[in-house]
């Protein structure tokens, strides 16, 4: 079939899905996309982009209450308009969202917008439950779908029947509540309590294991420190067993005692918004909900394509947009695959998360022999004069060959240096060829270099800008 006749159904508006219809125009095809609630998905309306505004107002408030050069520098105390900051958010959320979705699928001819659910009745049919009332039936070549997730909900006992937070409705909040307990010690986790605490919340955190669990032990130990400094109350190897609603504060029992809060924050992960779907109708395989698909982005059925949040794909908005690009691709005839091997992640926490490519136990589990080299932020020029030097940079090689095999920074501008990481890994460097390039001094990214000189010699002996 010509891609000219090709008609591509395109369910969900998010990264992924716009991604994939946009691609699958360009490829010659006509697009039908359909989505059942706001346009733009969880990026630009619920996650990333409130998220960071609110990171950032929480960053300001920080160094205005507290910065290295308070001694030179006068102060004034702080106020907090919190209705003011969301006004602010929101109406960039709203610019965004009109400049980067509505507008460029109203000035696209070839894709045709329904508002409503979508269902499959078969691997060529969906049912279509519109919004304004009314089932309208979609037939489709291919199909490609992208519908996200949404904040899981834990089984804990009473929380269900609680009005606690998730990530949507704690970043919409009109006021910063006095006290605030969060479930979850993961990237969300964090990231919230963090700001939270710097626009004025009390806040506690509890961390089933530990923090960062996912990563390797030093992040989560860096980002502990810098919250026990800054008030934050992370209570590890704490789970709750019951949540109760007084009306006027949240109750939780746990092996660490009872916690009483203003607000309860549960942020333990997200599920995959494919329930509703009907996918063992057409054989579309899942687990735990989650779409299972390959490198092409094909489900277990060859018709049926799919990327993003809603999949068994990593849980990043440009992962998701990647996989959509290249599923309209593949959907129109083309032959493209999603190489995750050096995928950079970053957590804005203040001081930043980023890695890339393996941590020490992947390579372990991997069979790699590795050798790694930690190198503290006193050693790198620019977090000396900026007077921040928490945090570190870590490179692990491979043993002989000395290739890099990944990156981990915990750093106030982690996740800008990190895609320098990304492509040295992408290009096969050694630290020995990453050593030797030329870095421009006072940056952060010039501890990359730093840290690969130091697997040949002590940096500690070097004059500032030594190559």
């Amino acid at each position: 079939m010509s891609s000219n006749n090709l008609h591509i159904a395109v369910i969900g508006s998010g990264g992924s899905a716009m991604a994939a219809a946009l691609k699958a125009t360009e490829g010659g095809a006509r697009v039908t996309l359909i989505e059942r609630g706001t346009i733009g998905g969880t990026c630009v309306n619920i996650g990333c982009v409130p998220s960071k505004i609110m990171i950032r107002a929480a960053h300001i408030a920080q160094l205005r209450r507290e910065s290295p050069f308070d001694k030179g520098l006068s102060t004034h105390t702080l106020k907090v308009n919190r209705s003011t900051l969301l006004e602010q958010q929101q109406a960039r959320i709203e610019e965004l969202r009109e400049s980067k979705y509505q507008s460029i699928l109203r000035e696209n001819s070839a894709i045709t917008v329904i508002n409503g659910e979508a269902r499959f009745i078969d691997d060529e049919t969906l049912s279509v439950s519109l919004c304004d009332g009314g089932e309208q039936t979609v037939h489709f070549d291919r199909a490609f779908i992208g519908t996200g997730a949404r904040p899981a909900q834990p089984p804990i006992p009473g929380l269900a029947e609680t009005p606690y937070l998730t990530s949507t409705s704690a970043l919409e909040l009109n006021d910063i509540p006095k006290s605030l307990l969060i479930i979850g010690a993961s990237v969300v986790a964090l990231e919230l309590a963090q700001a939270f605490a710097r626009l004025g919340s009390d806040v506690t955190v509890l961390a089933r294991s530990r923090v960062l669990s996912q990563d390797e032990p030093a992040i989560g130990e860096a980002i502990a420190t810098v919250f026990d400094r800054e008030g934050i109350n992370v209570l590890e190897h704490t789970e709750a067993s019951e949540v109760r609603y007084d009306g006027q504060h949240f109750i939780l029992k746990t092996n660490a005692g009872t916690l009483k809060a203003e607000q309860l924050l549960v942020a333990t992960g997200r599920t995959p918004n494919t329930e509703n779907l009907d996918l063992k109708t057409i054989g579309v395989q899942t687990e735990r909900g989650a779409i299972t698909i390959n490198d092409r982005m094909q489900t277990s059925n060859s018709r049926v394509y799919a990327a993003g949040d809603c999949t068994n794909q990593p849980k990043f908005v440009y992962v998701a947009a990647a996989g959509g690009s290249r599923a309209a691709i593949n959907m129109t005839g083309g032959d493209a695959h999603l190489d995750l091997s050096a995928m950079p992640e970053v957590i804005f926490t203040d001081p930043q998360v980023a890695t890339v490519g393996l941590s020490e136990a992947d390579a372990k589990t991997g069979g790699y022999v590795t050798e790694s080299r930690t190198l503290g932020l006193e050693n790198v020029p620019r977090a000396l004069v900026n007077f921040d030097t928490q945090g570190f940079i870590k490179i692990l090689a491979e043993s002989g060959s000395g290739r890099l095999l990944g990156v981990q920074v915990v750093a106030g501008e982690a996740g800008e240096l990190i895609q320098a990481a990304v492509m040295a890994i992408r290009a096969g460097m050694t630290v020995n060829e990453l050593a030797d390039e030329l870095f421009p001094y006072l940056t952060m990214v010039e501890g990359l270099k730093l840290c690969a000189q130091t697997f040949t010699k002590d940096v500690k002996q070097l004059s500032c800008c030594a190559g």
